[in-house]
């Protein structure tokens, strides 16, 4: 047949157990689910993916499962499926052979995917619509699977296993992060070799980054309407293939550079965490292409509107929703993260509108099939888990419902800091919450504060640079007039719309990002940074920029304001070296039986009680106290103060009395750089719109 199977016409019955082609030293065994199908045909190509072969029907099936074994067939021989059964769109069935589908387990693509009536199930330009039928074939205009070596994906592979205490995430694009990075090598630019090469490395080193959390690396494919603009997918929040990793983004090293690359990371004492969207396929509405599962069985894989099967349950905004009630479904997906996390490494998973995996018949159930089946993993017990917690259908906001062992994405945190810092009303008292960790949210169940995901600025939405700089969103660029993207930015442009050359304002600019950071990194939780934001890259004021793979996406490494990165990493330091400020149980000024001082403490400048009733109210202080340990085992008792002064003139600070010991100011926002400067007496001066950090230190302690 070809160099890769000596025997082509013959195929025996195989095994279920392991769904995908698994070749076995002798021969390729495929296993394929499907309900609802009347045959399932598999096609073999030719080694340069033009020519199709043969198609061999898969000769048994148990339960759900189709399979069948080819003797001889060896890794690198390419294939895809057709699926025979009713094509009634009306009753939820779209099955056409004449479509060439993808396996969903399949670890590699060969090929790309091409724009063509072909890849629709229907008839385009029919008045039948959808209801119509094709029967053009759509073998050349979509990738083939390939039969993988099982030498190049051993389940071998080791996590670090960190845990979350002094978890610092930095979120980033592999392409985006790399591509204009000056010591990046020039052919790793936008690869996965170039996300962990020394250059980028020695970064997040140098800024205390413990995770790096991917936007997503599964394969996708971009939507039609995005391909007839000229644009493409940037995020690829738009996946087609749950076990393969993007194509887009491989080196010199290929496919082998993905588990390279976490390796590396993990050298250098980074953990590596996935973006993964199991909520939606890349094949859309019933308007859509039939890529896979659609194909492969439409009633099964896709959660379908009551009464009106025709037409998808959209509770992601994006065309079609996953049906995870489905045990083929879920096993799809459950198999899927092991597979992340057995054979390339892979630390733990943020998923992407976690309500929608999550909804059972009634709606969200945060004891739901999904979350049972993930929490009694044991491959997936010591990995970190993120929630999105939000989708867009009903009741879609599940803020704080998500169970142990989950972390979640805490949007009200980013609104409360950025509505704070630019001097709403009542954010003061949210603030209050937000710096502690967020407990009323958070703290039942035995959740620890690292349960939420503290953040300013994500790739969803403004930079943190331009949340100083754009008063609105401007989009046009996506060629969706301009509509699409939050338009609640809670942002400030300080007068000026957009740059400016105004030094007053380029410094008032420079000050707010430093306070936000300062913020985040100094809130009880899991602080979270997007790459670039610890130097103020800019997006031009594009919140949405999902379809902008070019220059406004993509970090300038060369206009970084290096200044603005010593600060990030000197708070940063700061947050690992003083215990006080990541703490893992929750703060409510609980008296410590070892002095008699509460665990928490809130007060004004003057030291006196803050008056948490007053609208107004925008400079507070915070007394927290914690346990350190030092290199060697010893426990010390951990005093932080911090003071956020949103006021535009210095105020008075008084100090609590220090004993034994004296105050120390090792954080100051309103300057770039930070060196530690003991306080001689009672009291000191904070600067307007900063934020500072005082620890007890010995006499004479460094």
């Amino acid at each position: 047949m070809n160099d890769h199977c000596s025997v082509m016409s013959e195929i025996t019955a195989g095994t279920p157990y392991r769904l995908g082609a698994h070749f076995d030293g002798e021969g390729t065994n495929f296993a394929l689910f499907s309900e609802n199908a009347s045959r399932v045909m598999l096609c073999l190509f030719s080694p340069d993916g033009k020519h199709e072969l043969q198609r061999l029907a898969l000769p048994e099936r148990t339960g759900s499962v189709w399979h069948g074994h080819v003797a001889g067939l060896r890794p690198g021989a390419l294939y895809g499926y057709r699926v025979e059964g009713t094509y009634a769109p009306d009753n939820g069935h779209r099955f056409n052979p004449n479509k060439l589908l993808i396996d969903p387990y399949t670890r590699e693509f060969h090929g790309t995917f091409g724009e063509h009536g072909s890849t629709f199930g229907y008839q385009i330009g029919s008045q039948q619509g959808d209801l119509s039928f094709d029967e053009s074939d759509s073998a050349p205009h979509v990738p083939k699977c390939v039969v993988s070596d099982p030498a190049s994906f051993p389940l071998d592979a080791q996590t670090l296993g960190r845990g979350w205490d002094g978890t610092l995430i930095y979120e980033a694009h592999v392409k985006g992060t790399t591509i204009l990075h000056p010591g990046v090598p020039e052919a790793m630019r936008g690869t996965y070799d170039g996300l962990a090469s020394p250059a980028i490395l020695d970064h997040l080193t140098r800024l205390g980054v413990t995770t790096v959390e991917l936007l997503p690396v599964h394969a996708i494919k971009s939507e039609d309407a995005l391909r007839a603009r000229s644009m493409v997918n940037y995020w690829g929040y738009n996946t087609i293939g749950f076990f393969t990793p993007e194509p887009r983004y491989f080196g010199p090293a290929g496919i082998l550079g993905f588990r390279a690359m976490v390796e590396r990371f993990h050298a250098a004492g980074i953990e590596v965490i996935l973006d993964v969207v199991y909520n939606h396929s890349a094949e859309g509405n019933h308007l859509g292409p039939t890529l896979s599962f659609r194909g492969l069985d439409n009633a099964s894989y896709y959660r379908l509107m009551d009464g009106q099967r025709r037409y998808y349950v959209n509770d992601t905004g994006c065309g079609n929703t996953l049906n995870v009630d489905h045990p083929y479904v879920l096993r799809m997906i459950m198999d899927s993260l092991r597979f992340w996390v057995q054979a390339m490494g892979v630390d733990g998973f943020r998923f992407d509108l976690a309500v929608g995996l999550c909804r059972e018949r009634h709606g969200f159930d945060s004891q739901g099939g999904f979350l049972d089946a993930l929490r009694q993993d044991p491959v997936l017990a010591g990995v970190k888990l993120i929630a999105e917690p939000w989708d867009l259908g009903p009741g879609g906001y599940q803020l704080g419902k998500f169970p142990p062992p989950f972390a979640e994405w805490n949007d009200r945190y980013r609104d409360t800091v950025r509505r704070f810092w630019r001097g709403d009303g009542h954010s003061a008292q949210d603030l209050g919450s937000a710096l502690l960790g967020s407990a009323d949210l958070f703290d039942s169940a035995g959740r620890r504060t690292w349960s939420s995901v503290n953040f300013a600025a994500a790739h969803d939405g403004f930079t943190l640079a331009d949340t100083t700089r754009y008063a609105k969103r401007h989009n046009e660029a996506n060629g969706e007039g301009n509509h699409d993207g939050h338009h609640s930015n809670y942002s400030d442009n300080f007068g000026v719309e957009g740059d400016s050359d105004d030094p007053v304002i380029i410094e008032a600019r420079r000050q707010r990002i430093r306070n936000i950071l300062a913020t985040v990194l100094l809130s009880q939780g899991t602080p979270m940074i997007l790459a670039g934001d610890e130097g103020g890259n800019s997006q031009n004021g594009n919140n949405n920029v999902y379809c902008q793979d070019n220059e406004t996406s993509w970090i300038d490494w060369q206009a970084m304001d290096g200044g603005l990165t010593e600060f990030t990493a000197a708070v940063s330091r700061f947050r690992r070296e003083h215990a006080a400020v990541r703490q893992t149980s929750f703060l409510h000024g609980a008296v410590r039986e070892s002095d008699g001082k509460p665990d928490v403490a809130w007060r004004d400048f003057d030291g006196s009680a803050l008056n948490w009733r007053d609208p107004g109210l925008s400079s507070l202080c915070l007394l927290l106290r914690g346990c350190a340990e030092s290199a060697v085992g010893d426990q010390s008792e951990d005093e932080v103060l911090l003071a956020f002064n949103r006021e535009s003139r210095e105020l008075e600070l008084g100090l609590p009395d220090p004993g034994s010991r004296q105050w120390v100011r090792e954080i100051d926002s309103s300057q770039n750089h930070q060196s530690p400067w003991p306080i001689t007496d009672g009291s000191v001066r904070v600067a307007p719109h900063s934020v500072s950090a005082f620890v007890l230190r010995s006499f004479g302690a460094a």
